[in-house]
């Protein structure tokens, strides 16, 4: 997925009016039946759910949408369970797979939820072929062939793919924001030229989920409406307004006044602030997103097995994690964040400058100087200036050059960062969208995009072929121990270090109950979502 950032923008005012006329000054209050979110959401580009890659725009798409299986909100760990699909069967040479359609599911327009939908809606994602159509073409479907092989015939759908992969593997697939099901009939009504309705989908809805999109005002809010006739029950929050608030102390703010009901993006620091305030409250939830750092194997120091090795005890984990990452980030050091089938929770690299210096001067090396390219973001700074200084200590040197997100990340897809620092979040709820981007790199020398490619990383053979047997083991469990097998292989040789994952610190009013981000594995759901006193 694209790398997460934080766009500094102005504060933008809505023109909605969400306190309740007769609150007092001192303290607003939104309605009962309204939920009204702070959030940093200028990352939206599309609405698509064939098109849309960014965080924000996922977030809104969760709930316009449905797709064949899904996630309970409230029981992220139980994994994927059926949705548009009420079951499916598998074929015996495990490359076919037939997806029996609910019966009685409307889409917001009053057209009932058909296959017919569903494979259209499938078929149009490989066709227009926007960023997230690869979660679906490495199953083999092209432009050219997808149409043979995802058909609908009644109320069954079928998808025919290249190999047996796992059916975990394809099921997790089928839970990303590009399968939900469209509205074939009505988005055939707004189709210009050859877009499949591309244009006018990206700023409307035609989806069955459980809110209708009524606005969006790029940079400023978008505001959802319950789906009465929602198929898993209307939600009990009749309206969420979602406004664009770029800065953590404006959140604060609307937080501590009840102009808001919850705000995502506080720092530390003003989670800290609102620690004594017994009319609040703050949710922590483990996300997917790493912090990891990559040294490239084109640079002449990094590209040192030594120097590596040294890396992995020049980070002071724990002293990051308890000073300005607190709260907001936790030392892991595998690729799989917590969450995931196969998540690794050893975390073997320890912070020991001495032993960084003795590994050195056992490999003969007495010094060298590294750049890493970093945006300008607070927390990637703090933490390049704390390596910085473990790295002098050891007679390394680190120059940092501050960039804005766009250059550092043109220079690092160009291979020409020494040591990147930044955040990787996963594109579907399944262990390969980690292991296919940190641990393969099936053409060093050629043009690739994975995580490993930009680090000149040429991923042992042996590793790459574990990481592909992986995604055809149909044994759930043998499959979770294989992702073990390759992370702890990993963590002995590469040179790309995951270092942290995220926790989100949501802050909310006390009432708030079931409120959910989508855990490390999905998006924000609200339909769930209720108030109290």
């Amino acid at each position: 997925m694209m790398h997460f950032t934080r766009t500094k923008s102005l504060l933008l005012a809505t023109a909605i009016s969400v306190a309740a006329v007769s609150a007092p000054a001192a303290w607003a209050e939104t309605p009962a039946d309204v939920l009204v979110v702070a959030a940093t959401i200028d990352d939206i580009i599309s609405l698509d759910p064939a098109q849309s890659f960014e965080f924000s725009g996922n977030d809104v798409d969760q709930n316009l949408y449905d797709r064949l299986v899904d996630f309970d909100p409230l029981d992220l760990d139980a994994g994927f369970k059926p949705s548009l699909a009420e079951s499916w069967e598998v074929s015996e040479d495990g490359k076919t797979i037939t997806f029996t359609m609910r019966d009685g599911v409307k889409f917001h327009s009053g057209n009932p939820v058909r296959a017919e939908d569903a494979a259209w809606s499938l078929q149009r994602a490989v066709k227009i072929n926007k960023s997230p159509a690869f979660i679906l073409n490495q199953f083999g479907f092209t432009p050219e062939n997808v149409e043979e092989l995802i058909k609908a015939d009644g109320n069954k759908l079928t998808i025919t793919l290249d190999q047996p992969y796992a059916q975990s593997f394809v099921l997790n697939c089928l839970t990303a924001n590009i399968g939900s099901v469209v509205d074939k009939e009505l988005v055939m009504q707004h189709v210009e030229g050859e877009d499949l309705g591309n244009t006018w989908l990206s700023t409307n809805d035609a989806g069955s989920g459980p809110y209708t999109l009524t606005a969006w005002r790029p940079n400023e809010v978008v505001q959802l409406a319950a789906y009465e006739e929602y198929f898993q029950g209307a939600p009990a929050m009749k309206r969420v307004i979602v406004r664009n608030v770029a800065e953590s102390s404006a959140q604060r703010l609307q937080l501590e006044q009840g102009d808001i009901d919850v705000a995502r993006n506080l720092t530390p620091s003003d989670i800290q602030g609102i620690s004594g305030n017994d009319k609040l409250k703050v949710v922590d939830e483990k996300r997917g997103r790493i912090l990891y750092m990559g040294m490239s194997q084109k640079d002449e120091v990094l590209k040192n097995p030594a120097v590596q090795q040294a890396m992995r005890h020049l980070i002071d984990f724990d002293g990051m994690a308890n000073s300005f990452l607190k709260g907001q980030w936790q030392v892991h050091q595998a690729f799989l964040p917590e969450g995931y089938l196969g998540a690794l929770s050893e975390n073997p690299w320890k912070y020991d400058v001495e032993e960084a210096k003795k590994i050195l001067a056992d490999a003969g090396v007495t010094g060298g100087t590294i750049t890493t390219k970093i945006r300008d973001i607070r927390e990637y700074i703090d933490v390049a200036q704390t390596i910085q200084a473990s790295m002098a200590q050891a007679g390394l040197t680190l120059n940092i050059e501050q960039m804005t997100g766009a250059q550092v990340l043109d220079a690092y897809r160009a291979r020409e960062v020494p040591i990147f620092l930044g955040e990787w979040g996963p594109d579907y709820a399944d262990p390969q969208t980690n292991a296919g981007t940190f641990a393969w790199n099936p053409d060093n020398e050629g043009k690739g995009s994975t995580l490993a490619w930009r680090n000149s990383y040429a991923v042992p053979q042996e590793m790459q072929d574990q990481v592909k047997a992986a995604t055809l083991e149909g044994d759930t469990e043998k499959r979770k121990q294989m992702y073990v097998d390759i992370q702890t292989e990993y963590q002995k040789t590469a040179p790309v270090l995951p270092l942290f994952q995220r926790i989100e610190q949501v802050a909310m009013q006390k009432g708030i109950t079931n409120w959910s981000g989508g855990g490390a594995v999905t998006s924000v759901n609200y339909r769930q979502v209720t108030k109290g006193e």
